[in-house]
């Protein structure tokens, strides 16, 4: 498996069968969209865009293709209201490697929340702040309830990026984070017998 990130919260995660592209909305960030006509594209909120790919998922419920398995979990998103649910966390099983993709939820997540993410290998996690989204010490109340092998923070302040509402820098979201990068790379190559028992977080740089 392979991660890569195109800024906001846009990654893709390439298997040995398909393509995931996550929260694609780069157009409106000033940037070009990256998905194309074989992608799996998902989003953690509702997206009423057209898309390339031949499946876009945008709210729960259970999916099956390629020999991925994917589980939309509805979740509180950062700005709801305690009642309220419009944001849809995913679980995503792929190469026998588990990855949960929050988007941008309300870091007090519910026990049958917590039951549905279950055991994770990777978490994908935004950390920008501002009220927009999760900042460093949200995203780590997530981490510690979640405790993933790995973290991959996203949305954070980027010169070629126009957020809605600007975006703590990647310094300062990791202050608040309380934890060091392993390591910074372009593409992050994963197989299960490179996961440790800690918790690492790697900083993925923008394509």
């Amino acid at each position: 498996m392979e991660i890569q990130y195109y800024g906001g919260n846009c990654l893709k995660i390439s298997t040995k069968k398909a393509n995931i592209v996550v929260d694609d909305t780069l157009d409106s960030l000033g940037l070009a969209s990256v998905a194309k006509e074989d992608d799996i594209a998902i989003f953690t909120s509702a997206n009423d865009k057209p898309t390339k790919a031949r499946l876009s998922i945008d709210h729960p419920g259970e999916y099956e293709v390629s020999d991925i398995s994917v589980q939309g979990i509805a979740a509180r998103s950062h700005m709801d209201e305690e009642s309220k649910s419009s944001a849809t966390i995913f679980r995503v099983i792929a190469d026998d490697m588990r990855i949960v993709i929050t988007g941008h939820i309300h870091p007090d997540l519910t026990d049958d929340e917590l039951e549905a993410i279950g055991t994770i290998d990777v978490l994908i996690i935004p950390i920008g702040g501002n009220g927009y989204t999760l900042d460093g010490a949200g995203a780590l109340k997530v981490i510690r309830k979640i405790e993933p092998n790995v973290v991959i923070p996203t949305h954070y302040a980027d010169k070629k990026i126009k957020y809605p509402v600007e975006q703590q820098d990647l310094e300062t979201a990791l202050k608040g984070l309380a934890m060091e990068p392993k390591e910074t790379v372009a593409k992050l190559k994963l197989k299960p017998a490179d996961l440790t028992e800690n918790t690492q977080l790697i900083v993925l740089e923008r394509q």
